[in-house]
């Protein structure tokens, strides 16, 4: 009989490996790593059920909403950085922020317009525009005053004498409704982003500008968590769909805490002032999100435009704060004077 390794035509058998030696021989240092492979693998599995759980209630989220948490959540917290950042270390550097955002916003609901089949000159309502928000933090109120009347008849006469240019045969109601829309986004964007800048230059305007910004912040992110979770009755169903008094009761709640907060550690004034600082941005907060949802709903269209990831356009999330400039901006005259005292 032939021994199996004088075969030629059957191969050696191999030498076992020194891993698989040493797994035979029960060496610690192998278990060990046997231990930490499976450890791994299941931890990995986890994660793995964790994030499909996640992308399913994000998907619900999604479809309730209308957003994209991670991306709206990711997308805030960049603007968050940038508004806080310039706020706190050098208020003039809210202006490079600010005044590009009211351009952007003069352009969007221009563009909107303009698809929706109004007449809207985008060039001079950015000029006016640009203006007008500039004169808030560089020149005194009866100035700025004038720039304002100035802008929002600047854009109104342009359009007039376009109109008369074209001889397009327009009608006159249509007519009367662009000249109409032209002053308005000027006061609405142009006016009101100027009444941020006059905020911001007073003596500690800046920290009365984030108190503004975050309590309008806190008010819209209670309305969403709360809407979210027990959102049950329409608060306009006609207007926005989507908006609930369990989440408008969210936002109370929230606009009110952030209000008292900001008002105590930042704004330096009693608590009964940051309540009044709370539900006055509420207010403003909350009619200008209705507003601006009955405009896109007259518009046809469900955001303004789609620059800021997981939020629509920029109005989008201008829409509580530029009314929200009013409240403050009174409320600033009327409580500093107790920061003094």
């Amino acid at each position: 009989m032939t021994d199996a390794s004088d075969d030629p035509e059957r191969p050696p058998e191999a030498p076992l490996r020194r891993s698989e030696a040493r797994r035979s021989s029960g060496d610690p240092s192998v278990e060990f790593t046997t231990h930490l492979r499976a450890a791994r693998s299941e931890f990995e599995q986890q994660v793995e059920r964790a994030r499909a759980d996640f992308d399913i209630a994000n998907e619900k989220i999604k479809q309730r909403t209308g957003r994209d948490l991670i991306v709206a959540t990711l997308t805030g917290l960049g603007l968050g950085v940038v508004v806080v950042g310039s706020l706190m270390f050098f208020k003039e550097l809210f202006l490079i922020f600010a005044v590009p955002v009211a351009i952007l916003g003069v352009f969007e609901f221009g563009r909107a317009l303009q698809l929706a089949g109004r007449r809207v000159d985008l060039v001079p309502q950015v000029v006016a525009a640009l203006a007008l928000v500039l004169s808030g933090f560089f020149l005194d109120y009866w100035t700025h005053w004038a720039v304002a009347f100035a802008a929002v008849a600047f854009v109104i006469v342009w359009r007039l004498v376009a109109q008369m240019a074209s001889s397009d045969g327009r009608s006159y109601g249509d007519v009367l409704s662009d000249a109409l829309i032209a002053g308005f986004i000027q006061l609405y964007v142009g006016f009101l982003g100027s009444l941020l800048l006059i905020l911001l230059r007073q003596e500690q305007g800046e920290w009365w500008v984030l108190a503004m910004i975050g309590t309008a912040v806190a008010a819209d992110t209670g309305a969403y968590a709360f809407g979210l979770m027990f959102g049950k009755h329409p608060m306009a169903p006609r207007i926005s769909p989507k908006k609930t008094w369990e989440g408008f009761g969210g936002a109370v709640l929230a606009a009110v805490a952030a209000g008292v907060l900001f008002g105590i550690f930042l704004l330096e004034v009693p608590w009964w002032a940051g309540v009044t600082f709370g539900l006055a941005i509420l207010a403003t907060a909350t009619l200008g999100d209705l507003g601006e949802s009955m405009i896109k709903r007259d518009l046809g269209i469900k955001d303004m435009s789609s620059w800021l990831p997981g939020h629509g356009g920029v109005l989008d999330r201008l829409d509580s704060i530029l009314p929200s400039t009013v409240p403050a901006l009174a409320l600033y005259f009327a409580f500093f004077p107790l920061v003094a005292a």
